[in-house]
């Protein structure tokens, strides 16, 4: 799908996931219909997703973790989608330099999932892992994540 500058307009109204479409046609001086109808098309295509974030530091019980993974396999995006289905993961990229994947994990101790059970539970049962480096956050700055756990 090709994305034109009416596209990147509209996304950029969608910032606020609660704009209403006839607000963003308004502005733009496009058509209800026609921002409802890219927008559609954006969701169908797997460009745009519309969500809730929460700031997870405002969530009791709940940190975040940035993992830097090393692998033994260069099938980095066979490797990156395994860590994707992994319980607590909010999102994981491909990525160059000394780590071949960066990994964003959301624990809740509340639910007894903290780190050590991430590694023992969930880390076990990926393949192919060279090296793991955790980074915990403690303060972060215009960091939401949607509430997956």
């Amino acid at each position: 799908m090709k994305i034109d500058e009416t596209n990147i307009a509209i996304i950029k109204h969608l910032r606020d996931g609660r704009k209403s479409f006839s607000a963003i046609a308004d502005e733009l001086s496009i058509t209800e219909n026609t921002v409802r109808s890219r927008v559609n098309k954006l969701i169908e295509e797997g460009i745009l997703e519309i969500s809730g974030l929460v700031d997870p530091e405002s969530l009791p019980g709940h940190r975040l973790i940035i993992c830097g993974v090393k692998l033994s396999t260069t099938e980095l995006v066979r490797k990156g989608k395994e860590f994707s289905n992994l319980r607590g993961s909010v999102s994981v990229s491909v990525v160059t330099g000394r780590y071949d994947l960066i990994v964003q994990v959301l624990l809740d101790e509340n639910e007894g999932f903290g780190l050590l059970e991430f590694f023992t539970e969930e880390l076990s049962k990926v393949g192919e892992i060279q090296e793991v480096e955790t980074f915990v956050v403690y303060q972060g700055y215009n960091l939401r994540v949607p509430y997956i756990i």
